[in-house]
């Protein structure tokens, strides 16, 4: 096994758990049985440190999703501990889950996930009305205007280009001020233009509120914006890279080959 040249997987960054909006402690995923048993996951343990902006990266198959899902709470690990902030998501039946979902974390998907019947503010307010919570107005102007949409509030997303879209599902995924937002190839249905004006607002939303944003992605630009990069092989940490340039962490990648 070669050493990944960025940085070595056991020296990997950790953060003082009073520090932490989410704690993967040797975290593993096995998806079936027997012979046809699969590790997605094989013993993380990473923290990621309040208003931090991570981007996780590796070759198909190399457990990034599943990375993402399990700190989510969308799958549960097969074994280890998966903890937001001081909540250890082992303890919570499904109810708490989807109630921990809907209250603390914040997802944007590659498909933007828009309810074509709802205008944009509708769209953003959503997860409030589904948690029977009553909205923030001097938030959600404010969330409006961060994302540049506040003379779009009233169109319906058919009336929006697919980057505008993308900001609306940004937004929605702001209102409810969460611990942690999950982004899962953000800008994977975006032109240039639109994908780096997505990842420029993400990353504003960092440095300007403090908002903790972890992202899976398979572009470099788009790892370029975090503050940090970490990489996954074969279901186990692979490295990390600060300060990431798209050239470092092409670099990177090709070098993962050898891993």
């Amino acid at each position: 096994m070669s050493e990944v040249p960025m940085g070595d997987a056991s020296a990997m960054p950790m953060h003082e758990d009073a520090m932490a909006a989410v704690r993967m402690r040797d975290v593993r995923k096995i998806y079936g049985r027997g012979d046809g048993a699969v590790t997605a996951l094989a013993g993380v343990t990473y923290a990621v440190a309040r208003g931090d902006f991570i981007a996780i990266m590796g070759p198909s198959g190399s457990g990034k999703s599943t990375f993402l899902n399990c700190a989510a709470g969308l799958d549960r690990p097969t074994a280890g501990e998966v903890l937001l902030g001081e909540t250890d998501l082992s303890d919570l039946d499904e109810t708490g889950l989807t109630a921990l979902r809907r209250e603390r974390i914040g997802f944007i998907f590659q498909a933007y996930n828009l309810i074509e019947a709802l205008d944009v503010a509708d769209n953003i307010t959503l997860p409030l009305r589904l948690a029977d919570r009553l909205t923030d107005r001097r938030w959600l102007a404010e969330i409006l205007e961060r994302v540049g949409l506040t003379d779009r509030r009233r169109h319906r997303p058919a009336e929006l280009s697919g980057g505008q879209r993308q900001r609306v599902a940004i937004a929605r995924a702001l209102i409810t001020r969460p611990d942690v937002v999950f982004a899962d190839e953000p800008t994977g249905a975006l032109d240039t233009r639109s994908g780096r004006q997505v990842l420029t607002l993400l990353r504003h939303l960092v440095d300007a509120l403090g908002q903790t944003v972890v992202m899976v992605t398979h572009d470099p630009v788009a790892a370029s914006y975090a503050r940090r990069v970490v990489f996954l092989a074969d279901g186990r940490l692979a490295g990390h890279l600060d300060a990431p340039t798209p050239e470092r962490v092409a670099t990177a990648m090709t070098r993962l080959g050898e891993w």
